[in-house]
């Protein structure tokens, strides 16, 4: 089975960089897979991706050595097992509140007898490799969304779920939990403070830890305080800012340099 490059990653110790794709585009998940990304996760829950937009999306990451994944809307067995058939190679899955809930998104993500995934993986098999069947439950990612006071409450209970790979920082719905104020790489002291705690955990759990970012001085900040998967914008945002600062610059000056000349 093709090797997950992303836990390859984490086993020697380093930083996965991670792109975002919220633009249901073939072509734009290509150029952001040909940027270089170590993994690319397809958000279905907030991004405007639906299934027959994100299958033609893992067919264009996959002319690179990028590693596929996906964010489900919600902790749901269809979307998920779904998205692992067509060559997702880890699951994202936001509100996880609790024990119980992270082993139901578990055993959504395993085949039996460590859960409960149906077994038909139709493109899987084309991008991982015959052998599919036998080692996709080591392979593959569960990473579960931390993102609520319910979240920091269950802490520990689920960390210490069975098989869980890692979990992901949602920093916006954290905060918003928390204080009332959703912020990309948030500077409030309750928020920063909940994200070093998670952080924390992880390490003593051994399980990877990952959150989403918005600028890479916040992201290396997170790196310093042990997290091993940092999300950079999305490709919405990184269209949206560099567009705007390339009419930015054209815009200066441009009404004085041309007085006079019409």
């Amino acid at each position: 089975m093709r090797e997950n490059k992303v836990k390859k990653i984490w086993a020697e110790g380093g930083a996965v960089i991670n792109g975002w794709l919220g633009i249901p585009s073939s072509v734009s998940a290509e150029n952001m897979a040909r940027a270089g990304w170590d993994s690319l996760v397809i958000d279905m829950q907030h991004g405007l991706v639906d299934y027959s937009s994100a299958v033609p999306m893992l067919q264009a990451i996959s002319t690179t050595d990028t590693v596929p994944m996906a964010r489900v809307p919600w902790n749901l067995p269809d979307l998920m097992m779904k998205m692992l058939d067509a060559g997702a190679y880890g699951i994202v899955c936001p509100m996880i509140n609790t024990r119980a809930q992270c082993e139901e998104f578990i055993s959504n993500c395993r085949y039996a007898p460590k859960g409960r995934r149906s077994f038909g993986p139709t493109r899987a098999v084309w991008y991982a490799g015959a052998d599919y069947a036998q080692h996709a439950n080591d392979t593959l990612i569960t990473m579960a969304m931390i993102e609520t006071q319910e979240a920091m409450d269950n802490l520990d209970e689920i960390l210490s779920t069975p098989g869980l790979d890692a979990i992901y920082v949602g920093p916006a719905d954290l905060g918003l939990s928390l204080v009332g104020i959703p912020a990309a790489d948030p500077t409030n002291e309750t928020t920063r403070a909940a994200i070093k705690t998670i952080a924390d955990a992880c390490k003593r759990h051994k399980v990877a830890a990952g959150i989403h970012c918005y600028a890479s001085p916040y992201a290396k900040e997170m790196i310093s305080w042990g997290y091993q998967f940092v999300t950079l914008a999305s490709d919405n945002a990184l269209l949206a800012t560099m567009a705007k600062a390339t009419v930015g610059a054209m815009r200066e000056g441009t009404v004085e340099a041309t007085k006079g000349l019409y």
